[in-house]
């Protein structure tokens, strides 16, 4: 409860590109799954435009066809997992701001398209994995953002309704997943998108530092 007697909104995460800073790791497994199979990468800012929607999907555009797409994704798992904790690391701030967040008593959640075990094993390198209430993965949901359907379970899960919750992440999948799922959106900036990138999804709030997210939310109390 707020000092109002108000129910804090629940705060849904997107991971990468918002707590956790893994696009090298995304880029460098990408690179290493077309160069084993012998194709033409794509540039890193095409394949950063997908960042946030299920690795399946972003490797359908490219694979010739099904087995194709299972060998690329086989190739992208095999760099991720022997790389994956040399990689990933917290963005500044958002240790601080997420013990912040849940010692006030905000319930916090992951929406994320990467798979629930893949999230588990980033949060927990971070040292965030204590602090989730739940964690919907790509592997939770049949559709995935910028459908709200992930933002509707982790809801569900909670018990929250929609003006009940904020969504905070760096992609236009994260802003137009939570605005049709009616939940206020918060545009990270610091990830891999910039401001011009994100405008298109109309997100309710700008974040330039994720620092700012209590303050902000303090606000509506």
């Amino acid at each position: 409860m707020s000092r109002s007697g108000r129910t804090l909104p629940a705060v849904l995460f997107d991971l990468d590109g918002t707590l956790i800073d893994s696009i090298e790791l995304i880029l460098n497994s990408a690179r290493y799954a077309f160069e084993k199979l012998g194709r033409v990468t794509p540039p890193d800012e095409e394949w950063l435009a997908g960042v946030g929607i299920p690795l399946f999907t972003m490797f359908g555009r490219y694979a010739r066809d099904d087995a194709d797409k299972a060998a690329l994704i086989a190739a992208y798992r095999e760099y991720q997992l022997e790389h994956h904790d040399r990689l990933v690391r917290c963005y500044d701030e958002v240790v601080d701001t997420v013990t912040a967040l849940r010692s006030r008593g905000h319930e916090i959640a992951i929406v994320t398209s990467k798979s629930e075990y893949l999230a588990l094993r980033a949060l927990a390198l971070v040292g965030l994995a204590r602090h989730m209430d739940t964690i919907v993965g790509c592997d939770a949901t049949r559709r995935h953002k910028p459908d709200p359907e992930p933002v509707r379970l982790a809801l569900h899960r909670l018990g929250r309704g929609p003006d009940e919750a904020v969504f905070v992440g760096d992609s236009v999948h994260d802003v137009l997943a939570g605005n049709a799922a009616g939940v206020r959106t918060f545009a990270a900036l610091w990830g891999a998108f910039k401001r011009q990138d994100l405008e298109p999804g109309s997100p309710s709030v700008w974040l330039e530092r994720i620092s700012e997210l209590p303050s902000l939310l303090a606000a509506t109390d």
